[in-house]
């Protein structure tokens, strides 16, 4: 598999891609990690994505860069959602880890990016104590 086909899949990727989608990228031992999951397999993963599905609105991955050799490639990505029932429009950028196979399947999937400031910062209680937390650090 070429790593722009796994970045379409990703782009693509929808509430109603059948695992069997899944299945033609993932190796049955697959490792997906990233700030709030730690899984292994392809039915994990796939219940991560449909979880995701079921708490957002507005879901798309648009990769934006790759960087790859034989076996090890980094994808920077922007993910935009929004929250269930609410109208604002999210945005942030990470960086996917991505480690192939000796089939060109995905045995490795790590995902970085900034939990606290994309996700728990939206809320209002969770928001206060890390601009607290923030500026106890920087003075």
């Amino acid at each position: 598999m070429k790593i722009e086909e796994y970045a379409s899949f990703f782009e693509n990727i929808k509430e109603d891609t059948k695992k069997q989608e899944y299945e033609k990228y993932f190796s049955e031992e697959v490792n997906f990690k990233d700030p709030f999951h730690q899984v292994e397999g392809i039915e994990n993963i796939y219940n991560i994505f449909q979880n995701m599905f079921q708490n957002l609105d507005n879901t798309k991955f648009d990769v934006t860069e790759i960087v790859s050799n034989k076996k090890i490639a980094y994808l920077k990505w922007d993910f935009t959602f929004s929250f269930k029932n609410k109208k604002e429009i999210n945005r942030f950028t990470g960086v996917s880890r991505v480690v192939f196979d000796e089939n060109n399947k995905v045995l490795i999937h790590e995902d970085y990016w900034d939990a606290a400031h994309n996700i728990y910062e939206k809320f209002p209680i969770l928001s206060s104590l890390l601009k607290f937390a923030k500026s106890k650090i920087q003075n």
